[in-house]
């Protein structure tokens, strides 16, 4: 596990009683007609994993997941590609997701269902009989309404999302977006961010997610002794690190980070022997054309920028395609002087959030933030950037490098301050609640079907391991 959404949730699970229902990560044949979950207790609550079926996994996954619903939600309405194939075994596997969870529920049970993947499966729930409250969490941007129209079925998928009570977005700005969808779309009467439907009454809010600040912080003292980041440090010789950390992914801005290294160490080269990137890029999703020609490229210009600044003992960028345990991690981003969190697009980005928990109070490090990452509306003491700029992003990673130990704690704890103000528990609480709470009344329904009872699903993911 590399970090991020997931690692960020295991904790909720653990201490509220929860049950995370997702994918195992394998797929199975057609010989298996419904859904089997394998479950294993995690602290308080548990994980139920699925094997999701392999007629369809492909086209829900790397297909209509990931080639239509991403690149639009992330403003990349360029890189669309859908067929009518990938749409129907993108329902398939949400009603298969539907089918599995019927065998969790009880009267009193609350359904959580998080991210793009399951944009329809509040629906498949309804359609076959559920009453319970149903929430949705959508961890990634809602882009604009012309984004939204290039995905194929987006009415039918945006009705469909209306089967929930509550509909959380990480910003105002995805939020609104999403009522304009619904106005332009579907013609539904609005009023104080609650939408009418043949479902009955949605409420649209904002939920912004954080994380386990005191855990995170207190792992990255303890890191700071771990081998691999006793080992960076020694190899630094005294030199200053950033460090990135992110999913190969066009949303991240990776390119742009390393074209702003690139003109940082040309236009001041006495930065250069002072000053390395250690840039982690997990890779994701190689199946897809447009990740597989990003890491060609990616590699191409880290090659480029090292050969024309790189000395025979300097290495300006270190360039990891590799995932590392959230222990390291937390130990990498306390040795780091400067964190680059650059994308052109992001629901919240965790890492942000992260790099910021890790540092050493009495020296904390710069975090140089993108504008266009929801982590930007709280954490805005950070030095933000219009990642589409290079030369601005070059000079404020400079700055950043430089800057003295006064400002640097100010800016980390009016940061601290909003991450402890914004928990991952606090997000929790605040999203069960409204929905408990504020469960409106969704008009008449079928009975729910009568299962054994068990605990509460929390969650219903691609897979457990991934992060977005």
């Amino acid at each position: 596990m590399t970090g991020g959404l997931a690692a960020a949730l295991l904790p909720v699970v653990e201490k509220s009683g929860a049950i995370w229902v997702g994918s195992s990560g394998r797929v199975r044949d057609g010989a298996q007609k419904e859904p089997f979950a394998e479950i294993e207790a995690l602290g308080a609550g548990a994980l139920a994993t699925l094997d999701l079926p392999a007629a369809h996994y492909g086209g829900y996954y790397e297909g209509f997941a990931n080639s239509a619903l991403w690149p639009a939600l992330h403003s990349r309405a360029d890189l669309i590609r859908a067929s009518e194939e990938d749409y129907l075994s993108y329902r398939e596997v949400n009603a298969f997701m539907a089918r599995a969870l019927l065998r969790f529920a009880r009267p009193d049970t609350v359904f959580w269902i998080q991210d793009y993947h399951f944009l329809a499966l509040g629906a498949e729930l309804r359609d076959r009989g559920v009453t319970q409250p149903i929430g949705f969490f959508l961890h990634t941007p809602w882009a604009a309404p012309t984004m939204i129209e290039g995905v194929p079925h987006h009415r039918e998928l945006i009705e469909a999302m209306l089967a929930c009570d509550l509909i959380g977005f990480q910003t105002r700005n995805d939020c609104e977006n999403f009522l304009d969808c619904v106005s332009s779309d579907l013609g539904l009467d609005i009023e104080n961010g609650v939408v009418a439907s043949r479902y009955g009454k949605t409420r649209v809010a904002v939920f912004p997610i954080g994380i386990d600040v005191e855990k995170f912080a207190v792992q990255a003292a303890k890191a700071v002794s771990h081998p691999d980041v006793s080992r960076l440090r020694r190899s630094l010789n005294g030199e200053k690190l950033a460090i990135g950390v992110d999913r190969m992914d066009y949303s991240k801005g990776l390119t742009n980070r390393i074209k702003a290294f690139d003109r940082m160490w040309t236009s001041q080269p006495a930065l250069a022997r002072t000053v390395s990137l250690l840039q982690i890029a997990t890779p994701s999703r190689g199946g897809i054309e447009a990740y597989e020609s990003l890491q060609s490229e990616l590699a191409k210009l880290v090659s480029d920028v090292n050969g024309r600044h790189g000395e025979a003992d300097w290495t300006p960028i270190r360039y990891l395609n590799k995932g590392f345990s959230q222990t390291v991690l937390a130990g990498l981003y306390r040795t780091a002087q400067v964190g680059v969190v650059t994308p052109l697009h992001d629901g919240m980005n965790l890492v942000a959030k992260e790099y910021v928990a890790a540092q050493n109070p009495a020296d904390p490090g710069v975090l140089v933030l993108s504008k266009f990452a929801g982590a930007a509306n709280e954490l805005d003491t950070a030095l933000l950037v219009n990642p589409h700029d290079i030369d601005g992003m070059a000079r404020t990673i400079a700055t950043a490098i430089s800057m003295p130990l006064t400002e640097r704690r100010m800016r980390w704890e009016a940061m601290m301050e909003k991450l402890c103000a914004g928990t991952i528990q606090q997000w929790f609480a605040a999203f069960v609640e409204a929905l408990q709470e504020g469960q409106l009344d969704k008009g008449p329904t079928e009975p729910p079907i009568a299962e054994p009872p068990t605990l509460w699903p929390l969650r219903s993911v691609n897979t457990g391991t991934r992060y977005h």
